[in-house]
């Protein structure tokens, strides 16, 4: 049984003024809010509470690690997909505009290529299918808010076709926006798909129910930049290219290609830039079949590949995206982790000091 000491109020004294010396950690203070900021846990944890803690942030950062990779994995496969569909698309191009030049002179109607007066547009909107990859479905959907404002300040009605879940639920939510059509497009897409979002919007400009066709969706540029971009999808110009709201055609020959590699232990990109080359037709070419009917056949077929590959270049950003938003996710778990071992070793530090000065305390009381 531990004796009582002659000169508590020293002993006690001592006693605390070595646990504030020897403790880093400040005493809370009530009379202050707590930083938002602040990765640090608070002073009032307790060790099984800190080491909790600790064991959760590990575990955070070992399923963010596995779904960087798996992201980065399907970045690779989406991009294969974009450059091996584009020879198909550009050489595409050239048989219409090599078409479009014999027809100069001939009055054709075709239907897909037929301006007229615009009193309702629809929007092609084209979101990811999961969460997690930043603000990749935000910038997106507030890109076609802008342009419904912009719609409506013009006077004109406008119609939507959503292609993606987050779409979907965010459309959904606000019934408000008329919705034509709701349609998913897939982990990986294909032909099927397009062909969905194609057959909605042709029959929807053919009936003349709308007098144009925009599609938002975001353009794959990098592993860390992707753009979301409008670009006018009917009426066709001439040439079979897709143009913008403004007019300014688009040429996506020129990519930059990323191969995911390890370098010393930790995953590297290495980019190749190089232009896709397309066959070039002679001015001689002649056609067996009246060009006005390889013209309607081939329109169709290009508007299918121009949405199939809006919908792989959408899905390869939020690939990238996400696999952008997993590297930070995990970095900042790595921080969070260091943090807490530093508080946790130090209040464990603490702790075994105080137990040491009470035991030294109680020896010195009995002497």
């Amino acid at each position: 049984m531990w004796g009582v000491s002659s000169n508590p109020s020293l002993s006690d004294s001592s006693s605390l003024s070595f646990r504030s010396v020897l403790n880093p950690l400040p005493l809370p203070n009530h009379n202050t809010s707590p930083s938002r900021s602040s990765s640090v846990a608070p002073i009032q944890s307790s060790l099984r509470e800190l080491r909790d803690r600790i064991d959760s942030v590990k575990n955070t950062q070992k399923i963010t690690e596995a779904m960087k990779l798996v992201a980065a994995a399907k970045v690779r496969r989406a991009q294969e997909a974009v450059v091996n569909g584009r020879p198909f698309s550009e050489t595409l191009v050239e048989v219409l505009y090599n078409i479009n030049e014999q027809l100069q002179t001939d009055d054709i109607d075709v239907p897909l290529t037929k301006i007229r007066a615009v009193k309702k547009v629809a929007l092609v909107v084209v979101t990811g299918d999961r969460g997690l990859c930043g603000g990749f479905n935000n910038f997106i959907i507030k890109k076609a808010e802008a342009r419904i404002k912009e719609l409506q300040g013009l006077g004109l009605d406008y119609t939507v076709i959503s292609v993606g879940k987050k779409g979907n639920s965010y459309f959904l939510r606000r019934p408000y926006i008329p919705v034509d059509k709701y349609l998913e497009a897939g982990t990986l897409p294909t032909a099927k798909e397009a062909q969905a979002v194609a057959d909605d919007v042709f029959s929807l400009f053919i009936s003349e129910e709308v007098d144009k066709v925009e599609l938002l969706y975001t353009k794959f540029v990098s592993l860390v930049k992707s753009e979301p971009v409008i670009h006018t999808l009917l009426p066709l110009s001439p040439k079979g290219e897709i143009c913008d709201i403004n007019g300014n055609c688009v040429d996506a020959a020129e990519d930059e290609l990323f191969r995911l590699t390890t370098k010393e232990g930790k995953l590297t990109v290495e980019r190749e830039t190089f232009r896709t080359p397309t066959a070039d037709f002679s001015p001689i070419l002649q056609f067996e079949q009246d060009p006005v009917q390889i013209l309607d056949a081939l329109l169709p077929l290009y508007l299918n590949s121009q949405i199939l590959r809006a919908l792989q270049e959408s899905l390869a950003s939020e690939l990238a995206a996400r696999m952008s938003a997993m590297s930070s996710a995990s970095d900042n778990a790595s921080d969070l982790k260091k943090s807490l071992s530093m508080v946790y070793n130090r209040k464990r530090q603490a702790k075994i000091t105080g137990e040491i000065l009470e035991i030294v305390a109680g020896a010195n009381a009995q002497v």
